[in-house]
């Protein structure tokens, strides 16, 4: 019990509403988010099924939460559900015409699947019957990009028509369309509220949405090149921006303002992203390499060498305590963000890796290659 009394009470002090009658599930709570971080960091990941049942690339592959499932989409028009525990194929979802280029679970609740194809629509699928409920048509060039808010109310559907449009899954109708953007928009993501979008584009910039209304709160205007990644932290405080022109830049979220820029790699940054909890802030380049900057103090306390080709996909555990990197050197690794450590390296795919993802206990990674297949390691 580290401190775990103290801790409740200086919460209770915080919180009038938590009252007496409710330490004990308080106590509860951090016992367990204790055990949580303090588990897994020794965890060593061995191949435990190869997923081949495409017929061309994958584009894209998610968890749903507890990682008893995972989705993976194709050039091949379908996305494919799977049991991660058999590695048994439970549906194909068919009907897109082109591409099924991004695909999403609405976790925590994982009953849900959005698919974006380059056939100009997204549609909403139910998990457990492959039944299609929506396709939500009114993009006028292909879906890149798509996203649940954590809500689970809305779809966001990123288009190179330039415009993200908001749909809502009940009832399958249109929201709003977010124009704006001079170019192509190649990323979005929601903050945990679910009160903000943001939305990165080729032209060089980052615009923040108000979900409610529609209206672009703040442009992030600083990058001299395109877009590659962006998010929020947990606290929808920061926004930490990837773009072309080798640089990652930190913002207020509220304001609009730039906090800083994270420098040092040669070349372009392909992903970024925070730690759950907003601490640590990871970027992958094509120059081979990733870096782990201290969110508080812009400083870089990592560098992550050895990978031999590009690094596209960049992502921490839910702990914080591993970072896995996926490469076009057809491996994947797993570091220790702390010293910078390469601990472990996947291999076996026999093509360029371009996704990876922990599940939500951190204990079982996939892999998605352009060799066809998917691999899970637990």
């Amino acid at each position: 019990m580290l401190h775990v009394d103290a801790l409740v009470e200086d919460i209770r002090k915080a919180e009038p509403l938590i009252t007496a009658s409710r330490k004990d599930q308080i106590v509860h709570l951090i016992l367990r988010l204790q055990e949580k971080l303090c588990q897994q960091v020794d965890h060593k990941f061995y191949l435990f099924k190869v997923l081949r049942a495409h017929i061309l690339p994958l584009t894209n592959v998610a968890f749903n939460k507890s990682g008893t499932c995972c989705i993976t989409g194709s050039y091949d028009r379908t996305c494919k559900v799977w049991d991660t525990a058999s590695g048994e194929e439970l549906l194909t979802l068919e009907g897109h015409r082109n591409v099924v280029y991004a695909v999403a679970l609405n976790n925590p609740y994982g009953d849900k699947i959005a698919t974006g194809s380059f056939d100009k629509t997204c549609k909403l699928w139910s998990v457990n019957t492959g039944k299609c409920y929506y396709t939500f048509r009114g993009h006028t060039a292909e879906i890149v990009c798509l996203s649940f808010n954590l809500q689970s109310t809305l779809v966001a559907t990123g288009s190179m028509d330039t415009t993200a449009k908001l749909w809502d899954i009940q009832n399958g109708e249109e929201v709003v369309t977010l124009t704006g953007h001079t170019a192509e928009i190649i990323m979005l993501s929601f903050n945990t509220t679910g009160d903000r979008i943001i939305t990165g584009s080729f032209d060089h910039t980052v615009a923040v949405w108000d979900v409610g209304t529609g209206r672009k709160m703040h442009t992030l205007i600083g990058h001299r090149a395109g877009i590659s990644s962006a998010q929020f932290n947990w606290d929808c405080s920061l926004i930490v921006t990837g773009s072309i022109d080798q640089t990652c830049m930190l913002w207020n979220a509220l304001t609009g303002k730039r906090v800083a820029t994270l420098t040092g790699h040669n070349d372009e940054v392909l992903d970024v992203c925070f730690d759950y909890t907003g601490q640590h802030i990871a970027t992958a380049s094509a120059d081979g390499t990733a870096r782990v900057y201290n969110a508080e103090t812009k400083k870089c306390i990592a560098k992550l060498e050895g990978h031999g080709g590009e690094i596209s996909k960049i992502c921490f555990n839910p702990q914080g305590s591993r970072i896995l990197t996926a490469s076009s050197d057809k491996t994947a690794r797993l570091w220790d963000p702390q010293t910078g450590q390469c601990i472990q390296i996947l291999e076996g795919h026999t093509d360029e890796i371009f996704s990876c993802v922990f599940n939500y206990k951190g204990n079982v990674v996939l892999t998605g290659s352009k060799d066809n297949t998917c691999r899970i390691w637990r």
